[in-house]
């Protein structure tokens, strides 16, 4: 299917998923994730309207941003292995995936302007993802007051890949809760308004426990 008539299908579900949660559509940003695409695709997303592009490779992002550069908003969502900050630092507006003080330190002596950051939680615990504990997560966003270019805008998670959705919804349900938490704090490097949680297969579950950026990977620009 055409971008475009995926698009359209999203919009209704984020609509649906916005009314039941009582929320307005316009707090949720699409973030269309290419990895798996070519350029021509992602430049078909482009066309549509949608301004946000996700990459979790340093070599796939390069790879589009040479054709697509700044006709878009770049994300890299992936992990980002210390070596590789340099690859892609100029080139993105927001890196989803902060997780530890040696990738904060790296980021913050590439650039020279400030990066839009959010941490990385392991919400449910499980060994095969990665982030930060939750219990952790408060002390980490303390000490990267000292990282002068790191603005820590929201938090970050993937729920389990499960059929259960009561198990998914208790994921966002509890960033959410660990994101009021540190925004309370009124932190000035760590504003904490943002959260980007769901993807193809939950996003309409993350949109009701309070995502503003949604991963949209398979369900949009799959083809």
């Amino acid at each position: 299917m055409k971008v475009a008539e995926n698009l359209s299908m999203i919009t209704e579900n984020i609509n649906s998923a916005c009314k039941t949660a009582n929320r307005n559509p316009s707090e949720i940003k699409i973030i269309a994730v290419t990895k798996y695409v070519t350029t021509k695709r992602a430049n078909e997303a482009i066309e549509t309207g949608i301004i946000h592009l996700g990459e979790n490779r340093d070599d796939g992002l390069l790879n589009k941003w040479e054709t697509l550069g700044d006709r878009a908003i770049w994300h890299f969502i992936g992990t980002l292995q210390t070596r590789k900050v340099k690859n892609i630092i100029d080139k993105v507006s927001f890196i989803h995936s902060l997780d530890r003080l040696s990738l904060a330190e790296e980021i913050n002596k590439r650039t020279n302007k400030p990066i839009s950051c959010f941490v990385q939680v392991n919400v449910s615990g499980e060994d095969s993802k990665h982030g930060i504990n939750p219990e952790n997560v408060l002390d980490f966003i303390h000490q990267l007051k000292a990282f002068h270019y790191i603005k820590i805008i929201g938090l970050m998670t993937m729920a389990p890949f499960t059929d259960n959705e009561e198990i998914i919804r208790n994921s966002f349900r509890g960033l959410k809760k660990l994101q009021l938490n540190i925004q309370a704090l009124q932190l000035e490097h760590a504003p904490c308004a943002e959260l980007s949680m769901g993807m193809s297969n939950d996003y309409k579950i993350a949109i009701e426990e309070g995502a503003t950026f949604i991963r949209i990977g398979t369900s949009l620009v799959g083809q």
